[in-house]
């Protein structure tokens, strides 16, 4: 990914935070010598240094994804960006947007504890505090009948590179006029953006939970 300095996302847990926020993701591989991709969720390992997801075994893209180098992207939130709203109409228009790209080399993970772990993680992280609903309270056979279903997999994380581009580039006072037209916004993502500018402007870092 092609990152200029001011850019560069350089705190290591923030990165992390974002793979936490964002996780539904997209994952680029190789299948049959082309560029094949799939929109699913990925859980960051307790070790951070490795991701697992899972495939639906009728996906093409696990059958030769093993051993290989793919690239995660998990998207943040992202706007366009008026020159209007500028002090000068000597400008262009722009995108402010934040994204972390995770490369690592993929195992599969067969039917077992591995892939039982992952499922009941994924099941916990996103349903309500409140929920009622336990993957493992369901009856065992069906469970298993499921996960016959899909293939586990594991991505040992070799490298990760966050991007938060956010108007960084140009004056505060520029920084802090965007800032107040985004806040005017109803769009949830021009609503983050904003707040991730401001924490930016009065920190020097991005906070990813101020996106939420």
């Amino acid at each position: 990914m092609y990152i200029p300095p001011k850019f560069k996302i350089t705190d290591d847990e923030v990165n992390i935070q974002m793979i936490d926020l964002y996780s539904f993701a997209t994952l680029f591989s190789q299948h049959h010598g082309a560029p094949f991709a799939t929109h699913l969720p990925l859980i960051l390992g307790e070790d951070h240094a490795s991701l697992y997801g899972h495939f639906a075994r009728q996906n093409p893209q696990w059958e030769d994804i093993a051993g290989q180098t793919v690239l995660a992207v998990f998207q943040g939130p992202h706007c366009y960006i008026s020159p209007s709203w500028y002090e000068t109409d000597q400008a262009v228009p722009t995108w402010n947007y934040v994204t972390v790209h995770v490369f690592g080399e993929v195992e599969l993970v067969e039917h077992g504890s591995e892939l039982t772990k992952h499922l009941n993680d994924l099941v916990l992280k996103y349903e309500a505090p409140d929920s009622m609903y336990r993957l493992d309270n369901a009856d065992p056979e069906f469970i298993g009948g499921m996960t016959k279903g899909v293939q586990g997999f594991k991505i040992n994380i070799t490298k990760i590179e966050g991007k938060a581009k956010l108007s960084q580039n140009h004056p505060i006072h520029r920084q802090q006029l965007v800032i107040e037209q985004l806040k005017k916004s109803k769009n949830s993502d021009e609503q983050q953006i904003a707040s991730l500018m401001k924490s930016n402007l009065l920190t020097g870092r991005v906070d990813p939970a101020l996106s939420k």
